[in-house]
């Protein structure tokens, strides 16, 4: 029996709230948390005689997230209505785009644990409304919450390349860090702005013979936890259903899955429907949308640098770590305050290490990013630079840096008023080292010696004079001083 061997393909739809004001066709506010039903209107709830009105700014939102996926952007767009009937959508249809979505044929790079990036094609990314939300916690019955009924929706929906969880929760995390860089979504993923939806199935080998597993829809998950947790399940069921009963994709039909985050284990819910079922038509009551070659442009011009380039750029040019540079590019916020740092003067290192090991750690404690915590990017800047020409040591730089947060002086003046500056006086630093060799015979011996021990003793003469100055002797002189005088 020759060896099996198979192939995982994933394609994933995604679902990202846009982060309007009001919805998508009416001008109900949108705010997460608020009373059951209290912000819902007769266009949101589609009463008889009402006429929709499409959010600008949605549109304008959904056109910048397609450019920053390198998608074709339509100049001629409708709307559809898919029909389809569940208790969370009372006109029993949903406002979106079928055959002339607004934009098609993109990619997007997401980063490898290699340290490459890999290329996944982007089918389609077009806008439609959500649905509300059924509510199961009261008694035994459920309730119906309109209030997200008409939230503005982009769906993006990939072509099937990505060949591991791991890579499909690579792209959800990238895509995440995109449109927040964009200001398009907030992307809060306890409030379900993002939602996944993967297609998951297998091309196996076996006996020279090539079978592929039917595709099964994960629905609706909310976590990147229960993204790569669902897709390891299905590879799993789906090649233990192969092995058990030889079911292959001509054998069944789509099917759609829900995630069991208890059991952690994918549950049947229905056969997956097909393009036809759900009845497209034309939207009657909204005309089409035209976008002209100004309004492009003025999209255009709002698209930045986005966080992969960035955090490659970081790699590339700063000779940061992978780590550091997916740290610092996790917000655009952070990312733009080292950047400016670093052009007021500051070696990106040492700038990299006091926004990661202190100005993160601050910023997260007061719940706000570092651009928030009342330091500027040149005061860390030249923080940075009197560590660099050893005025200060490096723990002396943390320490005033959260009192910079603290009162708002310069380092200049918190470093003079905490006493935080090194004596880097060769003659007087001399005479200090001349008393610790005087006191340590046997260090002296064995760094002489330039034995086993020489190294360890060399450390010790350097700690003596560090504790005789109280730390603020510059130890790099200190060296240089016992280096000379032993050698």
């Amino acid at each position: 029996m020759s060896e099996l061997q198979y192939k995982v393909l994933v394609g994933l739809e995604i679902h990202v709230h846009l982060s309007t004001k009001t919805k998508m066709f009416c001008g109900c506010a949108l705010s997460f948390g608020e009373e059951a039903n209290s912000r819902v209107c007769p266009v949101c709830l589609g009463m008889p005689g009402v006429l929709p009105v499409m959010n600008k700014q949605a549109f304008e939102y959904a056109v910048l997230a397609a450019l920053a996926l390198n998608c074709e952007i339509a100049k001629f767009t409708k709307w559809d209505r898919k029909g389809y009937y569940y208790p969370d959508l009372p006109k029993n249809y949903q406002i979106s785009q079928y055959d002339l979505p607004l934009s098609r044929n993109g990619f997007i790079e997401i980063p490898l644990e290699s340290g490459k990036t890999k290329r996944i094609g982007i089918i389609r990314a077009h806008l439609e409304e959500d649905a509300g939300k059924n509510l199961h916690a009261t008694g035994n019955f459920s309730q119906v919450d309109l209030n997200r009924a008409g939230t503005p929706l982009l769906e993006i929906v990939t072509e099937p390349d990505m060949n591991s969880a791991a890579e499909v929760r690579a792209l959800a995390e990238e895509l995440q860090r995109m449109v927040r860089y964009l200001g398009v979504s907030e992307a809060d993923m306890q409030k379900g702005h993002m939602r996944f939806e993967p297609n998951v199935n297998l091309v196996i080998t076996k006996d020279s013979k090539e079978y592929k597993t039917p595709i099964a829809e994960i629905k609706n998950l909310n976590s990147f936890r229960a993204l790569e947790k669902s897709i390891e399940y299905e590879i799993g069921r789906q090649l233990d259903r192969f092995l058990e009963i030889g079911e292959v994709m001509e054998m069944g039909n789509k099917s759609t899955r829900g995630w069991d985050d208890v059991k952690e284990a994918t549950v049947l819910q229905r056969e997956k429907e097909e393009a036809h079922d759900y009845r497209y038509f034309p939207e009657p009551d909204l005309v089409p949308v035209e976008l002209t070659e100004e309004q492009l442009k003025d999209i255009k011009s709002r698209l930045c640098e986005l966080p992969i380039k960035k955090q490659m750029r970081y790699v590339n040019e700063y000779k940061l770590s992978d780590y550091d540079a997916g740290v610092l590019t996790a917000e655009r916020a952070t990312g733009e305050f080292f950047d400016e740092a670093v052009k007021a003067g500051g070696e990106p290192k040492r700038v990299c290490n006091l926004l990661t090991q202190v100005g993160l750690k601050l910023a997260n404690e007061k719940g706000c990013s570092v651009a928030e915590l009342g330091i500027k990017p040149d005061g860390l800047a030249k923080l940075a630079m009197m560590v660099e020409s050893g005025e200060i040591s490096a723990t002396a730089a943390n320490t005033i840096l959260g009192e910079m947060v603290k009162i708002g002086k310069s380092p200049q003046e918190l470093a003079e008023q905490l006493n935080l500056i090194q004596k880097s006086d060769a003659g007087e630093l001399e005479k200090i080292v001349e008393q610790v060799l005087a006191e340590n015979h046997r260090a002296v011996d064995d760094v002489k010696s330039g034995g086993k021990r020489s190294k360890k003793a060399e450390g010790f003469l350097l700690g003596q004079v560090m504790q005789k100055t109280r730390g603020q002797a510059n130890p790099k002189v200190v060296s240089e001083i016992i280096s000379k005088k032993l050698s």
